[in-house]
This record gives structure tokens, C-alpha cells and sequence, in this order.
């Protein structure tokens, strides 16, 4: 296959070592001619010192936007006629992208990820996600068969859009905060504007899964963003059981009114005469019942 035209965005923060290590991973998989984009969103450790020499990579200083708007920005530098947004703690196979961009010209795709593993730990992976319940955790699914299929979520740690898709649907959500639902958001509102999602199960990526962040994540931020997705994409049988669910958590009411004072009706609005299919559609098609 052809070369074609990849930019990759990373958003880093704080993450040491890992970055190095995903960034010289990426420049000895990707095509020659492939972008490399690094978003450093507030780092206090000097984890992103090394990319000053390195005429390579871009590097550009997010300054604590937190992963949507981070990625947002970042993709606003590149030029690749696809885009892969990676974090910056895995590490990929050689010729990893070939798939993944392959599966990208088939249809209506909107977006393509390949199946992800723990670091170090080969045998624990998953092949896309789902969300499990009203309290909007998503959990990881396992293979189906060995090409490429549809799954109802992606996982954000290697994820491939075509640039017209990412122009098209605004990219990420602005309105999100911090960390948490980001790639949630996305998939879903993918999958409601008419674009299916194909998870590349012949390719595996390593991930550090971490039992927290490398910052401070508020819980209003995290609740805050479930709520988003819930207001922005769901209907109001499902809004009610969402908020039925979480108003026992702690700060739930600092994340709803974060929540209700942001653009969310205005967004809900937007969103509510360019869909395809309805919330009902997405559940029915990927059996979620709940």
C-alpha cells in the first residue's frame, strides 16, 4: 500500500519516560513521510524537554486544556489526510498504521482503532468497548473474528479518522474537561451522524493502564463529562435514568450545574438535526439494554 499522508497527535502530560518511548515506537513504525504532533498539556516534569532537539516532531504547548480541546488543537497543526490520535504511553507493531488506514476507505467509516493490550501483559486485551450502564463505565469486548467490524466504542489510546470526518463532525467535544468520556463522546456521536467505527483486530497496541492519573483529575470534572455526553446524545428515558444513577456520587451536583450552565442545550440542539439514527438505534444495533 501507499504511503498515506498520517499525522499523529499525542497529548501529554506529566508522563515521563513513556512519552519518550511512544514517540521513538511511532518514529520507527510510521512511513517516513508520517507527522508527528505532540500536545504538551501542562507537563511539570520535563518529559517533554527531549523533543526541542528532535526537528521531527512538533511540539506545542497545550497549557492544562485537557484531552479534548488538547487533541483539538492539536490536529489544527497537522496536514495528513488521516489523522491518529495516540496517547502517550503505548507502544505499536510495525506497520501498524497499514491496517488501519485500510480500513478507513471502506464505506462510510468514520473511524478505525486496533485492538488494545496491557504493557507488558500480551494477553490482556480488548477489541473496542461498550458502555455497560447508566453510570456510563464502559467495559472492553472481547474478539469477534479476525477482520476488521464494528464495535459500539473505540478506544482513544490509537484511534484513525480521515481528516474530512474530524472537519466535518467539529472533532472532540470542547466542552469536555480534564480527562474521562472523552473518546465516549466521540464514538457515539459518530455512530448518531451516520459513520460506523471498525476495530482492526489483526493489530495490537500496547497500553499502560494506570489506576490514576499522572495530575490531579477532579471528580466534578469526570461526572461533569457523563453528564455531557447524557444531555448531549441520549433520550430523555435514558438522561433520567443517567442522573437517577449518579446523584448518589459525591459532587454530583458541582457536575451538573457545571453541566447546565455550559452550551450543552445549544449543542443538544445542533446535534438533534444533523443525526442519522436516534439513541434508540445505537442500543438496538449493539444489543446494550439498559
Amino acid at each position: 500500500m501507499r504511503s498515506p499522508g498520517i499525522s499523529v497527535v499525542i497529548v501529554s502530560r506529566n508522563e515521563g519516560e513513556y512519552l519518550r518511548q511512544t514517540v521513538f515506537n511511532l518514529q520507527e513504525t510510521l512511513p517516513a513521510d508520517a507527522q508527528i504532533v505532540v500536545v504538551d498539556d501542562g507537563s511539570v516534569d520535563g518529559s517533554t524537554r527531549f523533543l526541542l532537539n528532535d526537528a521531527n516532531v512538533r511540539l506545542i504547548a497545550g497549557g492544562n486544556l485537557g484531552v479534548a480541546k488538547a487533541r483539538n488543537l492539536g490536529a489544527r497543526e497537522t496536514t495528513g489526510s488521516i489523522i491518529i490520535f495516540a496517547d502517550a504511553h503505548i507502544l505499536a507493531p510495525p506497520r501498524w498504521w497499514q491496517p488501519l488506514c485500510e480500513a478507513l476507505t471502506a464505506g462510510n467509516i468514520g473511524a478505525a482503532a486496533p485492538s488494545v493490550s496491557a504493557l507488558g501483559h500480551p494477553e490482556l486485551k480488548g477489541y473496542g468497548l461498550s458502555l455497560r450502564g447508566p453510570d456510563l463505565d464502559a467495559d472492553w469486548l472481547p474478539e469477534v473474528h479476525r477482520h476488521p467490524y464494528a464495535v459500539p466504542i473505540l478506544p482513544g489510546a490509537c484511534l484513525a479518522m480521515p481528516r474530512r470526518v474530524f472537519d466535518k463532525t467539529r472533532g472532540f467535544d470542547d466542552g469536555l474537561l480534564s480527562r474521562g468520556g472523552v473518546d465516549n463522546e466521540l464514538c457515539l456521536r459518530l455512530w448518531l451522524l451516520g459513520y460506523e467505527l471498525l476495530v482492526v483486530p489483526e493489530i495490537q497496541v500496547e497500553h499502560l493502564f494506570r489506576t490514576g492519573a499522572p495530575f490531579p483529575v477532579a471528580w466534578p470534572a469526570l461526572l461533569h463529562n457523563r453528564l455531557r455526553l447524557t444531555f448531549a446524545h441520549l433520550s430523555r428515558k435514558r438522561i433520567q435514568r443517567v442522573i437517577e444513577n449518579m446523584q448518589e456520587y459525591d459532587h454530583f451536583a458541582s457536575a451538573l450545574t457545571l453541566t447546565v450552565e455550559s452550551d450543552i442545550f445549544e449543542r443538544r440542539k445542533w446535534l438533534l438535526c444533523e443525526r442519522a439514527h436516534d439513541d434508540d438505534w445505537f442500543f438496538e444495533k449493539f444489543d446494550i439494554r439498559w
